[in-house]
């Protein structure tokens, strides 16, 4: 593939984006822009399936939503929409629905999920492993087991812990090996959640739920943006 070809690719998806945007501003009424905590492709994929009939959610660079919307006053596909803008920094992004405000924001409160912790996870609890037989493990997986650092060994074909182990510590940052660990004795410790920061309504305009030290500014220039969502597997698909 041809460098020519590959960017030729790339700009035609950054325009898709801008243009589904724009596309999702006219239909929508209500316009959220939301944070992701322990971000999970597949639970963000789930969400899209059952909010579908009535929502779109979109998920891509930064950089791309907010020219789709706008980036300053000059630039803004609706008035207000900017403020909008201003807001996506980091791991975030926009929900379109026609749901009203308050039955999103009740919805947000009280969804969650739980994951599996990844690398780089600060621990929410302190987790040991009791010294005895792991009889949910085949014989075969006891090397792998050990590699990553368990106290196991072989008895009458059965892996066994031979000692008591202490997985991870509460608030600390766990390892690959400890994130694997957690994973393959079931222990579930990250919470998928969604943080709506603010909206912007054709009925009341913009509004702003999580406080936060953007500055409005008076400039007409494009605004610049430092942060982004970095992870390729989480740009928007349909």
């Amino acid at each position: 593939v041809s460098l020519t070809k590959t960017d030729r690719k790339g700009l035609a998806w950054k325009q898709r984006i801008i243009e589904d945007i724009r596309f999702c501003v006219e239909k929508y009424p209500n316009i959220f822009v939301f944070q992701v905590q322990n971000m999970r492709n597949n639970l963000l994929k789930d969400l899209r399936q059952e909010w579908k009939r009535n929502s779109r959610f979109i998920f891509g660079k930064n950089r791309i939503m907010q020219i789709g919307l706008g980036r300053n006053k000059a630039e803004e596909v609706e008035t207000g929409i900017h403020k909008l803008s201003k807001r996506l920094s980091g791991q975030v992004g926009l929900l379109f629905t026609e749901k009203s405000k308050e039955e999103v924001l009740e919805w947000a409160e009280n969804y969650w999920a739980v994951e599996y912790a990844r690398s780089g996870f600060t621990a929410t609890e302190t987790v040991t492993l009791p010294a005895g037989p792991l009889e949910e493990f085949a014989h075969s997986m006891e090397p792998h087991l050990r590699s990553l650092g368990l106290p196991t060994k072989l008895e009458k074909g059965i892996v066994t812990i031979y000692s008591d182990y202490t997985v991870c510590e509460e608030g600390k940052v766990l390892t690959p090996e400890q994130a694997r660990i957690l994973k393959l004795v079931g222990k579930p410790m990250a919470k998928f959640r969604l943080t709506m920061k603010c909206s912007w309504t054709k009925a009341d305009g913009f509004q702003l739920y999580v406080e936060d030290d953007v500055q409005e500014d008076t400039a007409e220039t494009p605004m610049e943006q430092d942060e982004d969502n970095d992870d390729d597997e989480n740009e928007d698909e349909e």
